[in-house]
């Protein structure tokens, strides 16, 4: 940390009750958003109150420190990114304060899509829906006026804005709403907004020529400041001028929001269309016939939808170019199906624009194709080769009764430079996002930006169109300002002048004396350092080159290198979701900060790639403290849209760590759970009594940090191994035929040898042969997840060289543990870069992926006994990570009597050994209170997961076992009578007949 930095963090924390932060990793995490921008910051202020935004901005102006405000820092434009500091509203400002009648009053930092499902318990919503409203805060759309598909019913955020509570520049503030314009004390108290709303009132009276002769034609702007609607009646609209200003104007600390019915049906018309510029015709129309939102989408993403879920290629036909997404809202029924079927008769028979349509009514259905272009544009950044989506002319928009001869000038402007993109719009008011295509990391392309940008805003003013629809101007647009706007740029000029004259906040946005080329502060990649502005001789570059080469010696197997996949990283920040339709990020959900964040991780794994961090900086505390909130459940991996892996690459961080320090103790222990499990059955009843007796838990957390709390299963008297052994499964089968390896691991081998003994005699009753092979070590997946890497590859090659052989034996091997499956499938590729290793992860299954796999072919046995029982099904993140659906919960189903209820409340907070630490124990029940409060329902008997983990954290917080599907199948095969006298030893009335 410079000097600098270091003094303004000790001010700071002497003057605000929330967190500074200066330090290098914070200041890089903060240095990108979702645009292609990167500008490091001084530093990260995250207040409490806004008696903390206040002392900041004092301080800010005492010292001559810009201001950016900042949400969940998904913007495109760079709108949060700065040189100053940093103001985070996300973490210390989200509370939702109060719900009215027709109203809701919260703080910036909240979630749109946790405030809509808030809201929902009043039959209430916030109108406006943009694309990221399950990540981006509240305060970021009323800053940036957003709006989204359903414009045409609920227009953009400041017509629902009623009042803000704001911070100006100097650190004054007041409530700022609809203002008399008025010397008068008595008429508005606060001299202050007096003086604001005094001078603006005349600047806008003097300019009313000016400001109505330079409006854009485009029924939605977000270039300037909104200036032609907020005086009227002798009144001025602080707020709505203030909403769509990007931070400029003054720092939003509270909002008090107009709120609607939520529509009690709902519909959509999907229209087909053979060309582009038909389905813009069409359009064109939307407004006129009453409907609430119309989407266009075009052949690239519909092709994506259709790879993407079966149910989208089943609907979509192969030869539509075009789609609109026509949206109906009423609180009749009746009213949705009719507006939806004029739709399709006008476009499709009596205009002849579209060749077909499908109607969506049924509420699963609609929700389905309603998240279409939500679910499918970030799979653009899944495309094979360097190319990516580049998000920098992406927010134009045209009255939309030109909007069909537009699209053909754009392609135009997209054919002479010779770049594809792809394109969403919002068509029915004429806004549309344009991604080109390009290569960030070749001069060539970034060279084109700057013209192919210019030439394409020509075409748009040409039309009477605007720079900017609703993602505002930040570093991408504001350069263009002046041209869209005209002699109107010297009144938006002294708007800011009058809020912020000394040029504080968020400077560089909106309006700029000197604002920065489009090119200028793009994100560092492997080729950008020879077009960097700021080096400019050969000796710099070369010093450059250097630095950013700093060798690195990787612990793990890359078959891409790791800056190619931290690069990958485009910042959009779907992995801060808080919606339930995702497992993205257990950590986060509980701590939602933006260090707990993948996107963080891949953030600063790039920055020491490429060395704007040193790569000693990996074996420091710092890092490690960041890298440890990863807890490798792999959601991140499975869900982000650019599918990078950042589990690998916290391992690799990790493993950097513990190569330089080593592991603490109770990382050292749980990272040897099989050793540990050794020695302590050698003790068998002394160690069970000392692991659930509170006085002997209190010592052992003392000496090994292991939790007190935590309740732990006990050890069985005699290892699975050891009874294998005896019943003749260590020897390999000689028949031919079904027989599989059985990959027992910790769980099943010390503690559970009654799962096993029920996989074995599963496999048995189908005429599976069972080989249990005594040779084999734990999967290790702890040892991995801690960074522990070259230990656990040592474990790796001996598992693999036994595991691989048998393979070639014709044996498929299975696991009971879905940590274990993960590991040879996924982990040991990473660790050993050998054939074998391949072969072992392409013939691992998980045990009930196995027996449901027999199931699809006809194979399993159904002679199963009735279960009246309702259980509670949680799926592992592991599991989900195999990617291979919910086999356990699909078995249980088809026992006679067995009711099963998922319980979809994310992660269970366990995260392998994470759960296990006192450090992280309240942290653990945190992350999995969803899972724990719903296996209390009365109405469920039992719960069920396939992971041992998962199940030691569900019986933490309820007397009701869990049973692993395989113990419940065994049991409804008559297999395994000693389950049902477990149960009822549990206090279970289990009725089996």
């Amino acid at each position: 940390m410079d000097p600098q930095r270091e003094r303004i963090q000790a001010d700071l924390r002497g003057l605000l009750s929330g967190q500074v932060r200066c330090d290098d990793a914070f200041v890089q995490m903060y240095s990108t958003d979702g645009s292609i921008y990167e500008v490091a910051p001084l530093g990260v202020v995250r207040p409490r109150s806004v008696n903390d935004v206040q002392a900041a901005v004092r301080y800010a102006a005492d010292n001559v420190i810009p201001l950016h405000a900042r949400g969940a820092g998904t913007g495109l434009a760079g709108e949060s990114l700065g040189p100053g500091l940093v103001i985070d509203f996300s973490q210390g400002m989200r509370r939702i304060v109060s719900v009215a009648q027709d109203h809701v009053v919260v703080q910036p930092g909240v979630v749109l899509g946790q405030l809509n499902r808030y809201l929902a318990a009043f039959g209430k919503q916030f109108g406006p829906d943009p694309a990221t409203g399950g990540v981006t805060t509240i305060g970021s759309v009323v800053a940036l006026d957003a709006s989204g598909s359903n414009w045409l019913r609920y227009g953009s955020a400041r017509k629902h804005v009623r009042s803000l509570q704001v911070v100006l520049a100097d650190g004054e503030t007041f409530e700022a709403g609809r203002h008399p314009i008025t010397d008068d004390p008595a008429l508005d108290p606060n001299p202050r907004r007096r003086e604001i709303v005094k001078r603006l009132a005349e600047l806008l009276q003097r300019e009313d020529a000016v400001i109505r002769a330079n409006q854009s034609k485009a029924w939605v702007n977000r270039c300037g400041y909104h200036l032609s609607d907020v005086l009227s009646d002798g009144q001025l609209d602080l707020a709505r001028l203030i909403a769509g200003s990007e931070g400029t104007l003054a720092l939003i600390t509270q909002l008090t929001l107009g709120i609607v019915p939520i529509p009690k049906h709902r519909g959509l018309c999907l229209m087909f269309f053979d060309r582009l510029e038909a389905a813009a015709t069409a359009a064109s129309e939307a407004q006129s016939l009453g409907v609430s939102a119309c989407d266009l989408m075009d052949r690239r993403i519909l092709s994506l939808a259709r790879d993407l879920d079966p149910r989208y290629a089943q609907a979509i036909p192969r030869e539509a170019e075009a789609m609109l997404m026509v949206e109906q809202l009423s609180d009749d029924a009746g009213q949705v199906l009719e507006t939806l079927q004029q739709v399709a008769v006008r476009w499709q028979r009596r205009r002849r624009l579209a060749f077909g349509f499908h109607l969506v009514l049924a509420p699963d259905e609609y929700d389905l194709f309603r998240r279409l272009a939500r679910r499918v544009s970030p799979t653009l950044f899944r495309v094979q080769g360097s190319e990516r989506p580049v998000p920098f002319i992406e927010d134009v928009a045209v009255p939309p009764d030109v909007l069909p001869e537009f699209l053909v000038k754009l392609q135009n402007v997209l054919k002479n430079y010779q770049v594809t993109a792809s394109f969403f719009a919002h068509a029915g008011h004429g806004q549309i996002h344009v991604r080109p295509f390009m290569d960030l990391s070749n001069p060539a392309d970034i060279q084109k930006m700057p013209e192919l940008a210019t030439q394409l805003y020509e075409e748009v003013l040409a039309v009477g169109g605007t720079i900017s629809g609703e993602h505002g101007c930040g570093l991408s647009r504001t350069w263009y300002v002046r041209r869209q706007t005209g002699l109107l740029y010297d009144v938006l000029r002294e708007v800011k002048r009058i809020f912020d004259p000394e040029n504080l906040l968020n400077p560089g946005k909106v309006v700029a004396d000197v604002p920065q080329p489009l090119t200028k502060n793009l994100r560092l990649s492997a080729a950008d350092i020879a077009i960097d502005e700021r080096i400019t001789s050969e000796s710099q570059i070369a010093e450059a080159e250097a630095k950013k080469r700093e060798p690195l010696d990787l612990h793990l197997v890359w078959r891409h290198l790791p800056q190619v996949e931290s690069e990958s990283c485009n910042g959009c920040g779907r992995c801060r979701t808080m919606s339930p339709e995702m497992r993205m990020c257990p950590i986060f959900r509980y701590a939602p900060a933006e260090e707990a964040s993948p996107r963080a991780k891949a953030n600063l794994m790039r920055a020491v790639l490429q060395g704007q961090l040193p790569t000693t900086s990996l074996a420091g505390e710092e890092l490690k403290e960041i890298a440890d909130l990863c807890v490798n459940c792999h959601q991140c991996r499975l869900e982000c849209p650019a599918e990078v892996d950042i589990p690998k690459l916290m391992v690799e961080a990790k493993s950097q760590y513990v190569v330089a320090n080593g592991l603490d103790t109770t990382d050292w222990l749980l990272a040897r759970l099989d050793w540990v499990s050794r020695w302590a059955a050698r003790f068998g009843p002394i160690a069970n009594y000392a692991l659930h007796t509170r006085w002997t838990r209190w010592v052992i957390e003392k000496l090994t940090g292991l939790a007190q709390g935590r309740k732990l299963p006990k050890l069985a008297a005699t290892t699975f191994l050891r009874r294998a052994d005896r019943n003749r499964l260590t020897r390999p089968a000689r028949r031919t035929g079904g027989k599989i390896l059985y990959f027992v691991d910790v769980y099943a081998n010390w503690y559970d040898t009654q799962l096993a003994e029920s996989l074995v005699a599963i496999m048995q009753h189908h005429g599976i042969a069972v080989y249990v092979p005594p040779g084999q070590l734990q999967s290790g997946m702890a040892r991995i997840s801690l960074g522990d890497v070259e230990r656990a590859r040592k474990l790796a090659a001996r598992n693999v060289a036994l595991l691989a052989d048998a393979v070639r034996q014709g044996y498929q091997i299975v696991c009971t543990e879905p940590s274990a499956a993960l590991a040879l499938t996924h982990e040991y590729p990473n660790l050993l870069d050998d054939d074998d290793a391949r072969l072992v992860a392409e013939h691992t299954t998980e045990a009930c992926a196995y027996l449901w796999k027999l199931h699809q072919i006809g194979r399993l046995e159904l002679d199963l006994r009735p279960i009246n029982l309702t259980l509670g099904y949680h799926q592992p993140c592991h599991l989900r990570a195999l990617d291979v659906g919910s086999p356990g919960e699909s078995l249980l189903r088809l026992i006679p009597g067995l009711s099963v209820k998922r319980i979809e409340r994310g992660c269970s907070g366990m995260a392998g050994t994470f759960g296990l630490r006192r450090d992280n124990y309240r942290a653990s029940l945190r992350a999995g209170w969803g899972l724990i409060s719903s296996l209390r329902d009365p109405l469920i008997d039992l719960g069920t997961t396939e992971c041992s983990a998962c199940k030691i954290q569900m019986e933490q917080g309820t007397t009701k076992p869990t049973i692993h599907p395989l113990k419940m199948l065994a049991l409804a095969y008559g297999l395994m009578p000693e389950v049902e006298s477990l149960l009822t030893a549990r206090g279970e009335e289990l009725l089996v007949t």
